[in-house]
């Protein structure tokens, strides 16, 4: 019976253990997060999301990005093929050009540093 009631006691304090470090590695990983976002955005960087596109007349890879809660669309004319993935998550810094759109829904832009997230 004691042997019974060691291994479950000891059954337990792992267990405890286990999701106790979880979700501290978690919360760890929350702050991390949000001071590289500080961090990023504090050097100049943008947050945004590659999106493909197949149809006609339309860029094939813009970036999309929220500012002050509107959507904007960037038109990426030097984006490296790495970086040519739908849903990549990126930061970025651009600089915009003076040129036609290539497309109608993103402005043409100049990437000048592009980070994966």
């Amino acid at each position: 019976m004691k042997i019974l009631h060691l291994t479950a006691m000891a059954a337990l304090f792992a267990f405890t253990s286990c999701c106790t470090s979880s979700k501290t590695t978690k919360g760890n990983d929350s702050l991390n997060s949000l001071a590289e976002s500080k961090k990023m955005m504090e050097d100049g960087f943008m947050q945004g999301t590659i999106v493909a596109s197949t149809a006609e007349n339309d860029c094939p890879y813009v970036i999309k990005s929220e500012i002050d809660g509107a959507t904007v669309m960037y038109d990426p004319t030097n984006l490296e093929q790495g970086f040519m993935k739908d849903g990549m998550k990126v930061w970025y810094k651009y600089s915009p050009l003076r040129m036609m759109n290539r497309c109608d829904k993103a402005s043409p832009v100049n990437l000048t540093e592009i980070k994966a997230m």
